[in-house]
Protein backbone atom coordinates (compact mmCIF):
# COMPACT_ATOMS: atom_id res chain seq x y z
CA UNK A 1 0.00 0.00 0.00
CA UNK A 2 1.14 3.51 -0.83
CA UNK A 3 0.34 6.32 1.62
CA UNK A 4 0.80 9.98 0.71
CA UNK A 5 -0.01 12.91 3.00
CA UNK A 6 -0.57 15.93 0.77
CA UNK A 7 -1.49 18.28 3.61
CA UNK A 8 -1.98 18.31 7.39
CA UNK A 9 1.43 17.00 8.47
CA UNK A 10 2.72 20.10 10.25
CA UNK A 11 -0.42 22.19 10.62
CA UNK A 12 -3.67 21.93 12.54
CA UNK A 13 -6.14 21.12 9.79
CA UNK A 14 -6.08 20.71 6.05
CA UNK A 15 -5.89 16.90 6.19
CA UNK A 16 -5.50 15.36 2.72
CA UNK A 17 -4.29 11.77 3.11
CA UNK A 18 -4.26 9.47 0.10
CA UNK A 19 -3.99 5.68 0.24
CA UNK A 20 -3.54 3.54 -2.85
CA UNK A 21 -3.50 -0.20 -3.42
CA UNK A 22 -4.16 -2.50 -6.39
CA UNK A 23 -5.35 0.34 -8.61
CA UNK A 24 -7.80 1.70 -6.05
CA UNK A 25 -7.43 4.86 -3.99
CA UNK A 26 -9.15 6.80 -1.20
CA UNK A 27 -8.67 10.20 0.36
CA UNK A 28 -9.02 10.40 4.11
CA UNK A 29 -10.48 13.92 4.36
CA UNK A 30 -9.80 16.70 1.89
CA UNK A 31 -9.82 19.78 4.09
CA UNK A 32 -9.06 23.45 3.79
CA UNK A 33 -5.75 24.46 5.37
CA UNK A 34 -6.69 27.69 7.13
CA UNK A 35 -3.14 28.30 8.35
CA UNK A 36 -1.92 28.46 4.76
CA UNK A 37 -4.94 30.31 3.43
CA UNK A 38 -4.41 33.16 5.88
CA UNK A 39 -0.91 33.72 4.48
CA UNK A 40 -2.64 35.12 1.37
CA UNK A 41 -6.23 35.86 2.33
CA UNK A 42 -7.70 37.87 5.17
CA UNK A 43 -11.19 39.02 6.16
CA UNK A 44 -13.16 39.46 2.92
CA UNK A 45 -10.19 38.85 0.65
CA UNK A 46 -10.80 35.38 -0.82
CA UNK A 47 -9.89 33.26 -3.79
CA UNK A 48 -11.59 34.35 -7.03
CA UNK A 49 -14.41 31.92 -7.77
CA UNK A 50 -14.53 33.02 -11.43
CA UNK A 51 -11.01 31.63 -11.83
CA UNK A 52 -11.90 28.17 -10.53
CA UNK A 53 -8.90 26.44 -8.95
CA UNK A 54 -6.41 28.81 -10.61
CA UNK A 55 -5.61 30.87 -7.50
CA UNK A 56 -5.42 27.87 -5.16
CA UNK A 57 -3.21 25.99 -7.59
CA UNK A 58 -0.63 28.75 -8.04
CA UNK A 59 -0.53 29.61 -4.32
CA UNK A 60 0.12 25.97 -3.40
CA UNK A 61 -3.11 25.68 -1.40
CA UNK A 62 -4.17 22.44 -3.10
CA UNK A 63 -2.02 19.52 -4.31
CA UNK A 64 -0.90 19.76 -7.93
CA UNK A 65 -2.75 16.69 -9.16
CA UNK A 66 -5.11 15.93 -12.04
CA UNK A 67 -8.09 15.19 -9.75
CA UNK A 68 -10.21 18.35 -9.91
CA UNK A 69 -13.56 19.21 -11.47
CA UNK A 70 -13.18 20.00 -15.15
CA UNK A 71 -15.55 22.96 -14.83
CA UNK A 72 -13.17 24.59 -12.30
CA UNK A 73 -10.14 24.48 -14.60
CA UNK A 74 -9.81 27.69 -16.65
CA UNK A 75 -8.35 27.76 -20.13
CA UNK A 76 -5.02 29.16 -18.97
CA UNK A 77 -4.33 26.30 -16.54
CA UNK A 78 -3.13 22.94 -17.85
CA UNK A 79 -3.35 20.17 -15.25
CA UNK A 80 -3.18 17.25 -17.70
CA UNK A 81 0.57 16.78 -17.25
CA UNK A 82 0.25 16.31 -13.48
CA UNK A 83 -0.30 12.96 -11.74
CA UNK A 84 -3.76 11.43 -12.09
CA UNK A 85 -4.06 9.27 -8.99
CA UNK A 86 -6.95 6.84 -8.37
CA UNK A 87 -9.69 8.23 -6.11
CA UNK A 88 -12.66 5.90 -5.59
CA UNK A 89 -14.06 8.15 -2.82
CA UNK A 90 -13.15 10.65 -0.11
CA UNK A 91 -13.92 9.59 3.47
CA UNK A 92 -14.87 12.71 5.42
CA UNK A 93 -14.37 12.46 9.16
CA UNK A 94 -16.60 15.40 10.12
CA UNK A 95 -18.08 18.70 8.95
CA UNK A 96 -15.37 21.09 10.12
CA UNK A 97 -14.02 22.81 7.02
CA UNK A 98 -10.41 22.01 7.85
CA UNK A 99 -11.40 18.41 7.04
CA UNK A 100 -14.10 18.82 4.38
CA UNK A 101 -13.70 22.33 2.95
CA UNK A 102 -11.81 21.48 -0.27
CA UNK A 103 -13.64 18.24 -1.12
CA UNK A 104 -16.01 20.06 -3.49
CA UNK A 105 -13.04 20.76 -5.79
CA UNK A 106 -12.60 17.06 -6.58
CA UNK A 107 -13.86 15.55 -9.83
CA UNK A 108 -17.64 15.27 -9.75
CA UNK A 109 -17.59 11.48 -10.19
CA UNK A 110 -15.77 11.10 -6.84
CA UNK A 111 -18.33 10.34 -4.12
CA UNK A 112 -18.07 11.49 -0.52
CA UNK A 113 -18.47 9.04 2.35
CA UNK A 114 -19.64 10.47 5.67
CA UNK A 115 -22.14 10.24 8.50
CA UNK A 116 -25.72 11.51 8.18
CA UNK A 117 -24.99 14.32 10.63
CA UNK A 118 -21.99 15.43 8.58
CA UNK A 119 -23.88 15.67 5.29
CA UNK A 120 -26.83 17.43 6.97
CA UNK A 121 -24.48 20.05 8.44
CA UNK A 122 -22.64 20.54 5.14
CA UNK A 123 -25.98 20.93 3.35
CA UNK A 124 -27.10 23.54 5.90
CA UNK A 125 -23.83 25.43 5.40
CA UNK A 126 -24.41 25.46 1.66
CA UNK A 127 -28.06 26.49 2.01
CA UNK A 128 -27.26 29.42 4.28
CA UNK A 129 -24.28 30.67 2.28
CA UNK A 130 -24.88 33.89 0.36
CA UNK A 131 -25.68 32.34 -2.98
CA UNK A 132 -23.60 29.50 -4.38
CA UNK A 133 -20.34 30.74 -2.92
CA UNK A 134 -16.91 29.20 -3.13
CA UNK A 135 -16.89 28.22 0.54
CA UNK A 136 -18.43 24.75 0.82
CA UNK A 137 -20.28 23.65 -2.35
CA UNK A 138 -21.20 20.31 -0.77
CA UNK A 139 -23.27 18.28 -1.36
CA UNK A 140 -24.52 20.36 -4.31
CA UNK A 141 -22.74 22.90 -6.49
CA UNK A 142 -23.22 25.21 -9.46
CA UNK A 143 -21.57 23.93 -12.63
CA UNK A 144 -19.31 26.57 -14.17
CA UNK A 145 -18.58 27.30 -17.83
CA UNK A 146 -16.01 29.34 -19.65
CA UNK A 147 -17.74 31.95 -21.78
CA UNK A 148 -15.82 31.21 -24.94
CA UNK A 149 -17.76 28.00 -25.53
CA UNK A 150 -21.26 28.51 -24.13
CA UNK A 151 -23.97 31.13 -24.29
CA UNK A 152 -25.90 31.12 -21.04
CA UNK A 153 -27.97 33.29 -18.76
CA UNK A 154 -25.77 35.13 -16.28
CA UNK A 155 -26.29 38.70 -15.14
CA UNK A 156 -22.54 38.98 -14.58
CA UNK A 157 -21.61 37.73 -18.04
CA UNK A 158 -18.65 39.63 -19.39
CA UNK A 159 -17.58 40.13 -22.98
CA UNK A 160 -16.27 37.09 -24.76
CA UNK A 161 -13.20 35.56 -23.16
CA UNK A 162 -11.37 33.81 -25.99
CA UNK A 163 -8.99 31.96 -23.66
CA UNK A 164 -11.74 30.61 -21.41
CA UNK A 165 -10.21 32.18 -18.31
CA UNK A 166 -13.49 33.32 -16.74
CA UNK A 167 -15.72 30.62 -15.26
CA UNK A 168 -19.35 31.53 -14.59
CA UNK A 169 -22.43 29.55 -13.61
CA UNK A 170 -25.70 29.49 -15.55
CA UNK A 171 -28.51 31.09 -13.57
CA UNK A 172 -31.11 28.85 -15.21
CA UNK A 173 -29.30 25.53 -14.84
CA UNK A 174 -30.14 23.46 -11.73
CA UNK A 175 -27.47 22.76 -9.15
CA UNK A 176 -25.64 19.51 -9.64
CA UNK A 177 -24.84 16.97 -6.90
CA UNK A 178 -22.14 14.37 -6.49
CA UNK A 179 -22.82 10.87 -5.14
CA UNK A 180 -23.15 10.65 -1.36
CA UNK A 181 -22.39 7.42 0.50
CA UNK A 182 -23.93 7.20 3.97
CA UNK A 183 -23.76 4.53 6.66
CA UNK A 184 -27.52 3.89 6.75
CA UNK A 185 -30.64 4.79 4.80
CA UNK A 186 -32.60 7.81 6.02
CA UNK A 187 -35.48 8.87 3.77
CA UNK A 188 -36.19 12.13 5.60
CA UNK A 189 -32.57 13.14 5.22
CA UNK A 190 -32.59 12.23 1.52
CA UNK A 191 -35.58 14.51 0.94
CA UNK A 192 -33.72 17.32 2.73
CA UNK A 193 -30.65 16.76 0.54
CA UNK A 194 -32.77 16.96 -2.62
CA UNK A 195 -34.56 20.21 -1.77
CA UNK A 196 -33.63 23.80 -1.04
CA UNK A 197 -36.17 26.33 0.17
CA UNK A 198 -34.73 28.93 -2.18
CA UNK A 199 -36.47 27.06 -5.03
CA UNK A 200 -39.69 28.74 -3.88
CA UNK A 201 -38.36 32.19 -4.84
CA UNK A 202 -38.60 33.63 -8.33
CA UNK A 203 -34.91 33.16 -9.09
CA UNK A 204 -34.29 30.03 -7.01
CA UNK A 205 -32.67 27.03 -8.68
CA UNK A 206 -33.50 23.41 -7.77
CA UNK A 207 -30.97 20.67 -7.05
CA UNK A 208 -30.60 18.08 -9.82
CA UNK A 209 -30.60 15.01 -7.61
CA UNK A 210 -32.55 11.79 -7.25
CA UNK A 211 -32.54 8.93 -4.76
CA UNK A 212 -29.91 7.05 -6.77
CA UNK A 213 -27.32 9.69 -5.84
CA UNK A 214 -27.46 8.57 -2.19
CA UNK A 215 -25.93 5.17 -1.56
CA UNK A 216 -25.17 3.03 1.51
CA UNK A 217 -21.58 2.10 2.34
CA UNK A 218 -22.29 -1.63 2.75
CA UNK A 219 -23.82 -1.74 -0.75
CA UNK A 220 -20.95 -0.21 -2.75
CA UNK A 221 -17.47 -1.41 -3.65
CA UNK A 222 -14.66 1.11 -3.22
CA UNK A 223 -11.73 -1.31 -3.48
CA UNK A 224 -11.26 -1.57 0.30
CA UNK A 225 -13.25 -2.85 3.26
CA UNK A 226 -14.26 0.23 5.22
CA UNK A 227 -15.58 0.25 8.79
CA UNK A 228 -16.85 3.45 10.40
CA UNK A 229 -17.01 4.46 14.07
CA UNK A 230 -18.81 7.38 15.68
CA UNK A 231 -16.34 9.26 17.90
CA UNK A 232 -16.64 12.12 20.35
CA UNK A 233 -15.59 15.53 19.02
CA UNK A 234 -16.90 19.10 19.21
CA UNK A 235 -19.36 18.52 16.36
CA UNK A 236 -22.10 15.96 15.68
CA UNK A 237 -21.29 13.06 13.39
CA UNK A 238 -17.52 12.84 13.83
CA UNK A 239 -16.25 9.54 12.44
CA UNK A 240 -13.12 7.40 12.64
CA UNK A 241 -12.39 4.79 9.96
CA UNK A 242 -10.61 1.47 9.63
CA UNK A 243 -9.66 0.71 6.01
CA UNK A 244 -8.61 -2.83 5.14
CA UNK A 245 -6.79 -3.99 2.05
CA UNK A 246 -3.56 -5.94 1.93
CA UNK A 247 -2.60 -3.50 4.69
CA UNK A 248 -4.94 -2.22 7.44
CA UNK A 249 -5.07 1.47 8.32
CA UNK A 250 -6.90 3.10 11.22
CA UNK A 251 -7.67 6.83 10.93
CA UNK A 252 -8.92 8.69 14.00
CA UNK A 253 -10.02 11.95 12.38
CA UNK A 254 -10.48 14.41 15.27
CA UNK A 255 -11.54 12.99 18.63
CA UNK A 256 -11.48 13.39 22.41
CA UNK A 257 -12.46 11.19 25.40
CA UNK A 258 -11.00 7.77 24.54
CA UNK A 259 -13.10 6.18 27.29
CA UNK A 260 -16.46 6.82 25.58
CA UNK A 261 -18.23 3.75 24.19
CA UNK A 262 -17.79 4.57 20.50
CA UNK A 263 -14.07 5.28 20.79
CA UNK A 264 -13.58 2.10 22.80
CA UNK A 265 -15.03 0.13 19.88
CA UNK A 266 -12.60 1.79 17.49
CA UNK A 267 -9.64 1.12 19.79
CA UNK A 268 -10.68 -2.52 20.19
CA UNK A 269 -11.07 -3.16 16.44
CA UNK A 270 -7.92 -1.20 15.55
CA UNK A 271 -5.75 -3.23 17.92
CA UNK A 272 -2.54 -4.25 16.18
CA UNK A 273 -3.24 -2.44 12.89
CA UNK A 274 -0.42 -1.94 10.43
CA UNK A 275 -0.76 1.86 10.41
CA UNK A 276 -2.45 4.27 12.81
CA UNK A 277 -2.99 7.77 11.40
CA UNK A 278 -3.78 9.90 14.45
CA UNK A 279 -4.46 13.56 15.15
CA UNK A 280 -2.22 15.53 17.50
CA UNK A 281 -3.84 18.94 17.93
CA UNK A 282 -3.06 19.36 21.61
CA UNK A 283 0.60 18.35 21.44
CA UNK A 284 1.11 21.65 19.66
CA UNK A 285 3.79 23.92 21.01
CA UNK A 286 1.02 26.41 21.73
CA UNK A 287 -0.33 26.28 25.25
CA UNK A 288 -3.97 25.40 25.81
CA UNK A 289 -4.08 26.06 29.54
CA UNK A 290 -7.60 27.45 29.27
CA UNK A 291 -8.94 24.02 28.23
CA UNK A 292 -6.62 21.74 30.22
CA UNK A 293 -8.62 19.28 32.33
CA UNK A 294 -11.85 21.20 31.64
CA UNK A 295 -14.87 19.12 30.62
CA UNK A 296 -18.22 20.11 29.17
CA UNK A 297 -19.67 19.44 32.64
CA UNK A 298 -17.25 22.02 34.07
CA UNK A 299 -18.35 24.52 31.43
CA UNK A 300 -21.97 23.94 32.39
CA UNK A 301 -21.36 24.43 36.11
CA UNK A 302 -19.22 27.54 35.64
CA UNK A 303 -21.62 29.10 33.15
CA UNK A 304 -24.54 28.42 35.49
CA UNK A 305 -22.77 30.30 38.29
CA UNK A 306 -22.09 33.31 36.07
CA UNK A 307 -25.65 33.50 34.70
CA UNK A 308 -27.21 33.10 38.14
CA UNK A 309 -25.37 36.24 39.29
CA UNK A 310 -25.88 38.15 36.03
CA UNK A 311 -28.01 41.27 35.78
CA UNK A 312 -29.71 42.17 32.53
CA UNK A 313 -29.12 40.48 29.18
CA UNK A 314 -26.63 37.63 28.84
CA UNK A 315 -24.92 37.25 25.45
CA UNK A 316 -23.00 34.07 24.62
CA UNK A 317 -20.49 33.21 21.91
CA UNK A 318 -20.58 29.52 20.98
CA UNK A 319 -18.02 27.69 18.80
CA UNK A 320 -19.27 27.24 15.20
CA UNK A 321 -21.52 24.16 14.89
CA UNK A 322 -20.73 22.94 18.41
CA UNK A 323 -24.21 21.68 19.18
CA UNK A 324 -23.14 20.07 22.43
CA UNK A 325 -22.21 23.52 23.74
CA UNK A 326 -25.59 24.77 22.52
CA UNK A 327 -27.27 22.03 24.59
CA UNK A 328 -25.25 23.12 27.61
CA UNK A 329 -26.42 26.72 27.41
CA UNK A 330 -29.96 25.53 26.79
CA UNK A 331 -29.71 23.74 30.16
CA UNK A 332 -28.09 26.81 31.72
CA UNK A 333 -31.06 28.90 30.56
CA UNK A 334 -33.52 26.45 32.07
CA UNK A 335 -31.65 26.28 35.39
CA UNK A 336 -31.48 30.08 35.68
CA UNK A 337 -35.11 30.77 34.65
CA UNK A 338 -34.09 32.38 31.36
CA UNK A 339 -34.90 31.58 27.74
CA UNK A 340 -32.23 30.80 25.17
CA UNK A 341 -32.44 32.94 22.02
CA UNK A 342 -30.77 31.93 18.73
CA UNK A 343 -30.50 33.60 15.34
CA UNK A 344 -32.25 32.21 12.22
CA UNK A 345 -29.00 30.69 10.94
CA UNK A 346 -28.45 28.70 14.12
CA UNK A 347 -32.13 27.65 14.05
CA UNK A 348 -31.73 26.36 10.50
CA UNK A 349 -28.77 24.18 11.48
CA UNK A 350 -30.75 22.77 14.40
CA UNK A 351 -33.64 21.94 12.07
CA UNK A 352 -31.19 20.27 9.63
CA UNK A 353 -30.08 17.91 12.42
CA UNK A 354 -33.72 17.05 13.01
CA UNK A 355 -33.79 15.31 9.61
CA UNK A 356 -31.20 12.90 11.01
CA UNK A 357 -32.50 12.06 14.49
CA UNK A 358 -35.99 13.64 14.85
CA UNK A 359 -34.78 15.57 17.91
CA UNK A 360 -36.62 18.90 18.24
CA UNK A 361 -33.71 21.01 19.47
CA UNK A 362 -35.75 24.19 19.07
CA UNK A 363 -38.21 23.17 21.75
CA UNK A 364 -38.17 25.85 24.49
CA UNK A 365 -35.80 27.97 22.37
CA UNK A 366 -36.67 31.41 20.98
CA UNK A 367 -35.67 32.57 17.50
CA UNK A 368 -34.70 36.21 17.10
CA UNK A 369 -35.95 37.90 13.94
CA UNK A 370 -33.48 40.67 13.13
CA UNK A 371 -34.09 43.69 10.92
CA UNK A 372 -33.19 42.70 7.36
CA UNK A 373 -33.82 44.20 3.97
CA UNK A 374 -34.40 40.72 2.57
CA UNK A 375 -35.12 37.35 4.15
CA UNK A 376 -33.93 34.23 2.39
CA UNK A 377 -36.47 31.51 1.69
CA UNK A 378 -34.72 29.13 4.11
CA UNK A 379 -35.44 31.66 6.86
CA UNK A 380 -39.05 32.15 5.87
CA UNK A 381 -39.95 28.50 5.30
CA UNK A 382 -37.79 26.26 7.48
CA UNK A 383 -37.13 28.66 10.34
CA UNK A 384 -40.32 30.68 10.73
CA UNK A 385 -43.01 28.56 9.06
CA UNK A 386 -42.24 24.91 9.83
CA UNK A 387 -43.88 24.84 13.24
CA UNK A 388 -41.54 27.47 14.68
CA UNK A 389 -43.79 30.53 14.41
CA UNK A 390 -44.51 30.49 18.15
CA UNK A 391 -40.76 30.50 18.88
CA UNK A 392 -40.23 33.88 17.22
CA UNK A 393 -39.16 36.77 19.43
CA UNK A 394 -38.64 40.42 18.57
CA UNK A 395 -36.24 43.02 19.85
CA UNK A 396 -39.05 44.58 21.90
CA UNK A 397 -39.44 41.50 24.11
CA UNK A 398 -35.70 41.38 24.82
CA UNK A 399 -35.41 45.13 25.25
CA UNK A 400 -38.29 45.25 27.77
CA UNK A 401 -37.14 42.29 29.90
CA UNK A 402 -33.46 41.58 29.14
CA UNK A 403 -32.98 39.66 32.40
CA UNK A 404 -35.15 36.86 30.99
CA UNK A 405 -32.88 35.91 28.10
CA UNK A 406 -29.56 34.38 27.05
CA UNK A 407 -28.80 35.40 23.48
CA UNK A 408 -26.39 33.43 21.24
CA UNK A 409 -24.54 35.74 18.85
CA UNK A 410 -21.43 35.43 16.72
CA UNK A 411 -19.09 38.37 16.32
CA UNK A 412 -20.78 39.18 12.99
CA UNK A 413 -24.18 39.35 14.69
CA UNK A 414 -23.19 41.72 17.51
CA UNK A 415 -24.73 44.63 15.58
CA UNK A 416 -28.16 43.22 16.48
CA UNK A 417 -27.53 44.61 19.96
CA UNK A 418 -27.88 48.14 18.59
CA UNK A 419 -31.59 47.42 18.09
CA UNK A 420 -31.94 46.13 21.66
CA UNK A 421 -29.60 48.60 23.41
CA UNK A 422 -28.87 46.51 26.53
CA UNK A 423 -27.09 48.10 29.48
CA UNK A 424 -24.74 46.50 31.98
CA UNK A 425 -25.26 42.99 30.70
CA UNK A 426 -22.97 39.94 30.74
CA UNK A 427 -20.93 38.49 27.89
CA UNK A 428 -19.68 34.88 27.94
CA UNK A 429 -17.08 33.71 25.43
CA UNK A 430 -16.97 29.90 25.34
CA UNK A 431 -14.70 28.23 22.80
CA UNK A 432 -13.44 24.74 21.92
CA UNK A 433 -9.85 25.61 20.97
CA UNK A 434 -7.75 28.70 21.61
CA UNK A 435 -6.38 28.18 18.09
CA UNK A 436 -9.62 28.19 16.13
CA UNK A 437 -9.37 25.82 13.20
CA UNK A 438 -11.82 27.68 10.98
CA UNK A 439 -11.92 31.35 11.87
CA UNK A 440 -9.51 33.86 13.32
CA UNK A 441 -11.64 35.96 15.62
CA UNK A 442 -10.87 39.66 15.90
CA UNK A 443 -10.91 39.92 19.68
CA UNK A 444 -10.26 43.65 19.69
CA UNK A 445 -13.47 44.23 17.72
CA UNK A 446 -15.37 41.87 20.02
CA UNK A 447 -13.92 43.67 23.06
CA UNK A 448 -15.04 47.02 21.63
CA UNK A 449 -18.62 45.75 21.29
CA UNK A 450 -18.60 44.44 24.85
CA UNK A 451 -17.30 47.76 26.21
CA UNK A 452 -19.85 49.69 24.15
CA UNK A 453 -22.65 48.01 26.12
CA UNK A 454 -20.82 47.93 29.45
CA UNK A 455 -20.84 44.13 29.50
CA UNK A 456 -19.12 42.21 32.23
CA UNK A 457 -16.94 39.89 30.14
CA UNK A 458 -16.17 36.25 31.02
CA UNK A 459 -13.95 33.88 29.07
CA UNK A 460 -11.36 36.32 27.75
CA UNK A 461 -9.82 39.72 28.38
CA UNK A 462 -7.50 42.13 26.56
CA UNK A 463 -4.73 43.99 28.35
CA UNK A 464 -3.41 47.46 27.53
CA UNK A 465 -0.98 45.95 24.99
CA UNK A 466 -3.79 44.26 23.10
CA UNK A 467 -2.80 40.78 24.30
CA UNK A 468 -5.70 38.32 24.58
CA UNK A 469 -5.91 36.21 27.73
CA UNK A 470 -8.31 33.29 28.06
CA UNK A 471 -9.75 32.57 31.46
CA UNK A 472 -10.17 28.97 32.54
CA UNK A 473 -13.49 27.26 33.15
CA UNK A 474 -15.63 28.20 30.13
CA UNK A 475 -13.67 26.44 27.40
CA UNK A 476 -13.44 22.71 26.74
CA UNK A 477 -11.33 21.23 23.95
CA UNK A 478 -12.71 18.99 21.24
CA UNK A 479 -9.40 17.14 21.03
CA UNK A 480 -7.60 14.48 23.04
CA UNK A 481 -4.96 15.52 25.56
CA UNK A 482 -1.38 14.24 25.43
CA UNK A 483 -2.19 11.70 28.13
CA UNK A 484 -5.20 10.42 26.20
CA UNK A 485 -3.24 10.20 22.96
CA UNK A 486 -0.64 8.06 24.71
CA UNK A 487 -3.39 5.85 26.11
CA UNK A 488 -5.02 5.35 22.70
CA UNK A 489 -1.73 4.58 20.94
CA UNK A 490 -0.64 2.13 23.65
CA UNK A 491 -3.98 0.31 23.57
CA UNK A 492 -4.06 0.07 19.78
CA UNK A 493 -0.36 -0.86 19.66
CA UNK A 494 0.05 -0.26 15.90
CA UNK A 495 3.05 -1.32 13.87
CA UNK A 496 3.46 2.21 12.52
CA UNK A 497 2.19 5.69 13.50
CA UNK A 498 1.61 8.67 11.21
CA UNK A 499 0.77 11.87 13.16
CA UNK A 500 -1.33 14.51 11.38
CA UNK A 501 -3.29 17.63 12.34
CA UNK A 502 -0.47 18.83 14.58
CA UNK A 503 2.17 21.53 14.74
CA UNK A 504 4.48 19.30 16.75
CA UNK A 505 4.87 15.90 15.05
CA UNK A 506 8.23 15.52 16.80
CA UNK A 507 6.41 14.84 20.08
CA UNK A 508 5.21 11.50 18.68
CA UNK A 509 8.75 10.49 17.72
CA UNK A 510 9.94 11.39 21.22
CA UNK A 511 7.22 9.24 22.77
CA UNK A 512 7.08 6.28 20.38
CA UNK A 513 10.43 6.21 18.63
CA UNK A 514 10.83 4.05 15.54
CA UNK A 515 7.11 3.33 15.29
CA UNK A 516 6.61 6.87 13.98
CA UNK A 517 6.94 7.24 10.21
CA UNK A 518 8.75 10.41 9.18
CA UNK A 519 6.51 11.58 6.35
CA UNK A 520 7.19 14.45 3.99
CA UNK A 521 4.40 16.38 2.36
CA UNK A 522 3.52 14.99 -1.06
CA UNK A 523 6.05 12.15 -0.79
CA UNK A 524 4.79 8.58 -0.70
CA UNK A 525 5.60 5.89 1.82
CA UNK A 526 4.97 2.25 0.89
CA UNK A 527 4.21 -0.63 3.22
CA UNK A 528 3.50 -4.27 2.48
CA UNK A 529 4.10 -6.30 -0.64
Amino acid sequence: MKITVYDGLNTIGGNKIHIEENGHGLFLDFGKNFARYKEYYKDFMKERAVRGIYDLWHLGLIPKLNIYREDLIPGDLNVSTYPKIPVDAVLISHAHLDHAGNAFLLKKNIPIVCSSYTIAILKAMMDTAQGSGFNVDLPYYAVRYDNKSKTYNCKYESKRDREGCILLSDEDEPYSSRDIILFRKNYKLIEFLKHRDQEESDNGKPIKMDDSKVKILDEVCLGFEITHYAVDHSICGATAYIVEGDVTIAYTGDFRRPNCKEMKNFIRDANGVDVLIIEGTRVSKKGDEATDNITETDVYKNACGIVEDAKGLVVVYLPPRNFERFDIFKKVAKMTDRELVVTPKMAYFLEALRYVDDDDRLKDVRIYRPFKGKEYMWEQITVFQNGNRDNEISRCHIKDEPEKYIMCLTLYEMAYLLDIMPENGTYIYSFSEAYNEEEELNFQVLWNWCRRFNFEVHGFSIDENGTVKYSKGLHASGHASKEDLIKVIEEIDPEHIIPVHTENPGWFAEMFGDKVVEMKEGKSWEIGA
